[in-house]
């Protein structure tokens, strides 16, 4: 597939689930990519915590890409930019707050020297073979979120990134409502638009709303207080120190990813006020109604701060009295490892206050009023909502066309649109998929590594040694041993039938090697599946003269 005279769009990621956001917009045989990002990985992934997009599609095409155009520092758009970005040999495009965080990460991944960074200004411009982009501030919860407009000889393309109205931000100034309707005026072909918030009936609020909740509930608190937040919401840091220093708390941070955030923040000019922070150990010494902390690990995340502190594995200690205010929203998927620290915290005596119980927290997405203000003013013929799950494309969809939107498409991964010239039309289907990084090894999410890790972790597994003499026949008796097999206290008396039922399976004479494995192990199997229910991986080991 090279694009024609025509412009192109093809989701690689972020469509029909929210996270690993990958765009792709084709033009006279030449392609753009907008984000490259990933998600964090579920039960389903044993042993692995991020998952990345397969880019199979654009590789094999790596000749006709221009490069990579970033619209903010969220894992979900950028953090795939690390594993991914070296191979397809393209620059990076990113205004300077979300290219000091790309930095950071080529710089661990020793790929500084690799991938070409390019940094945008504020509000910039640049060319790349027909498309013309510059980037265009929009409020969210992270410096530097931006839409960018896209120019092309077959119309203008508005892609809003992740974004939210904000009329009183702490960080940055976002686009007025008098700069988008001028976009609009220009004329907008398509709106590319964020679904994550379209069922809230209400708009997302204010950073300015949450610097008020969250100084009366820090202000109230007896003992020590900790705030955990996402570590990427600069917004929020400035709150919290600016609260720190009003209710007369020493403030300190816990966290390595909050660590890079404050200080790539303030290389790009942000967080100038931020008040000194204290270590570990100042922060035990202190009466407890001195301190004020903020940590990482609201989402439950095993190895984060928050779940060390709760679980005694951590230099920072909290007791009874002490408050915990969870200022972040819940993702769905992390209900049960956020209850696990919340009950640990409970058992200690800690208060914990969320979203539920005081204005701690705004979301960065936009609810429906900001959805419907944003098509009032740009005014697309075609709204193509991304960046959500297929109920939440499929309901914006709806409310674009309700609000007055002449089109709206709702598309999957890999659904290949035209927008232009007689679109929006679904014209063919690519190959997507999910890769994993198991631990330095990237491979298929569904390959044969990550389905033996399953089957291991559902059903256990056999391991049978067996020798046998010079005539094939078995030689004293099968060793097994066992993992994950539930006979527990029968185990004994099992391995005594699985090792008779091993040896019963060696026929007579000689035989294929392959066929005398497959013959121990089903029999062995068909024992364990007697003996449990279960069907566990086993491997069989022959052991010959």
């Amino acid at each position: 597939m090279t694009p024609g005279n025509e412009l192109l769009f093809l989701a690689l990621g972020g469509s029909g689930e929210i996270g690993m956001n990958v765009n792709l917009y084709g033009c006279q045989g030449k392609w753009v990519m907008v984000d490259l990002g990933l998600t964090f990985a579920d039960p389903a992934y044993p042993g692995v915590e991020l998952v990345l997009p397969d880019l199979a599609f654009i590789e094999e095409r790596r000749e006709d890409l221009l490069g990579i155009v970033l619209t903010h520092g969220h894992e979900d758009h950028i953090g795939a930019l690390p594993y991914l970005a070296a191979d397809l040999g393209v620059p990076l495009y990113a205004t300077p707050f979300t290219a000091g965080l790309i930095r950071l990460k080529l710089e661990e991944e020793g790929l500084s020297r690799e991938v070409k960074l390019h940094v945008i200004e504020n509000g910039g411009s640049f060319a790349l073979g027909p498309f013309g982009f510059r980037y265009v501030p929009l409020a969210h919860s992270i410096p530097e979120g931006n839409a960018v407009l896209i120019d092309t000889p077959y119309g203008r393309v508005f892609h809003t990134g992740d974004w939210k109205l904000d009329e009183r931000p702490l960080l940055g100034q976002p686009s007025t409502p008098e700069e988008l309707t001028a976009i609009g005026d220009e004329g907008v072909l398509a709106l590319v638009c964020d679904s994550t918030n379209v069922f809230n009936s209400e708009a997302s609020g204010s950073e300015g709303d949450v610097r008020e909740g969250l100084m009366q509930t820090i202000a109230a608190a007896k003992g020590r207080v900790l705030v955990t937040t996402f570590a990427s919401n600069a917004a929020r840091l400035q709150t919290l120190g600016e609260v720190a220093n009003a209710v007369g708390r020493k403030l300190c941070v816990a966290g390595r990813s909050l660590d890079r955030i404050i200080s790539t923040a303030k290389a790009a000019g942000y967080l100038k006020d931020f008040p000194p922070t204290i270590d570990w150990d100042d922060v035990m010494a202190l009466p407890h109604n001195e301190v004020m902390i903020i940590a990482t690990g609201g989402q439950g995340e095993a190895r984060a701060a928050l779940s060390r502190i709760a679980f005694d594995s951590h230099p920072i200690k909290l007791s009874t009295g002490d408050t915990v205010v969870f200022s972040s929203k819940q993702i769905p998927g992390n209900e049960i490892a956020i209850g696990r620290i919340q009950n640990a915290l409970a058992t200690k005596g800690v208060l914990m206050v969320t979203d539920r119980q005081a204005e701690v927290h705004v979301s960065g997405h936009p609810g429906r009023p900001e959805l419907e203000a944003m098509y009032r003013w740009v005014r697309p013929q075609i709204l193509l909502p991304v960046h959500g799950e297929r109920r939440h494309m499929a309901e914006q969809a709806r409310l674009g066309l309700a609000s007055g939107v002449p089109h709206a498409v709702v598309q999957s991964n890999g659904d290949l649109l035209r927008l232009a010239p007689n679109g929006p039309e679904i014209i063919g289907q690519e190959s997507t998929g999910r890769l994993v990084l198991d631990g330095d090894v990237i491979l298929p999410a569904d390959g044969s590594t990550m389905n033996e890790r399953r089957k291991l972790a559902l059903h256990g597994q056999i391991s049978v040694a067996v020798a046998l003499d010079g005539k094939g026949r078995v030689f004293g008796t099968p060793v097994l041993k066992t993992q994950g097999v539930p006979v527990e206290e029968d185990k004994a008396a099992f391995l005594t039938e699985a090792a008779q039922e091993a040896a019963a399976a060696v026929p007579k004479g000689q035989q294929d090697e392959e066929a005398l494995r497959e013959r121990i192990r089903l029999a062995v199997r068909r024992t364990a599946t007697r003996w449990t229910g279960k069907k566990p991986v086993v491997d069989v080991l022959l052991i010959r003269p």
